[in-house]
């Protein structure tokens, strides 16, 4: 197995260029040729090559990084024309999808085009002209119904977000007050603590002070009794 950093990278784009043959040969051909439930099975293999096509390219992009970069922009616009490529037969096979539809609505019974001066044709055709009002109301009514409930969420939301602002607020004034009623207490265990020391200080000058006196009392006392 080839192992330049190219190699993979060439076997995808190999891969899509045979997946695209296969495709523009069921559009351009088979489709033409078939009728009925073959056309249709035609058309859903043209669906899984389109998904099959589509995975190359991602493959490709992949490996397009592990790309030296001086090689790297001609792969680049490879990588574009697949693309390219890939985006006019999805929509090539819509084309198809859509003739499909359309002639397989026509060959139904009572579809063929109107002879008579009824504007919508046969009854049968004005039955399935209200039917497709009906579900095109139907259709715009859940659209409407969506987007109210879109706007019931989004002013739900809305709501939430506010409250929850509101509640950010509630705890940031509670840390602050917090963090001031520490400071208080900080400050007045300071306080304590000075006063205490101020107690002790005035205790011991209260304690040398009757000392002193105790002294002073002997020595009278000393010279008094003993004179």
């Amino acid at each position: 197995m080839e192992n330049s950093p190219t190699a993979l990278f060439d076997s995808y784009e190999s891969d899509f260029k045979d997946l695209v043959r296969s495709i523009r040969e069921k559009l351009e051909a088979d489709v033409e040729d078939v009728r009925g439930e073959q056309r249709k099975a035609a058309l859903r293999r043209v669906e899984m090559e389109l998904d099959e096509a589509e995975e190359m390219v991602s493959q490709m992009e992949i490996e397009i990084q592990g790309i030296p970069q001086s090689l790297r922009p001609s792969y680049q616009t490879r990588i574009r024309a697949c693309k390219s490529d890939l985006t006019r037969y999805k929509t090539l096979s819509k084309d198809v999808r859509t003739q499909l539809s359309r002639s397989e609505l026509l060959a139904r019974p009572g579809v063929a085009t109107s002879t008579s001066d009824e504007p919508y044709g046969t009854s049968s055709d004005r039955t399935r002209l209200l039917a497709g009002t009906a579900l095109l109301e139907d259709g715009s009514r859940r659209l409407l119904d969506s987007q109210r409930i879109a706007l019931e969420t989004e002013e739900q939301g809305a709501d939430i977000l506010r409250s929850l602002r509101g509640q950010r607020e509630q705890i940031q004034n509670a840390r602050d007050t917090l963090q001031r009623a520490d400071t208080s207490v900080d400050r007045a265990s300071g306080t304590l603590k000075k006063m205490i020391q101020r107690m002790y200080r005035q205790r011991v000058a209260t304690a040398a002070i009757i000392v002193v006196l105790v002294v002073l009392i002997l020595v009278v006392l000393y010279f008094k009794l003993v004179r």
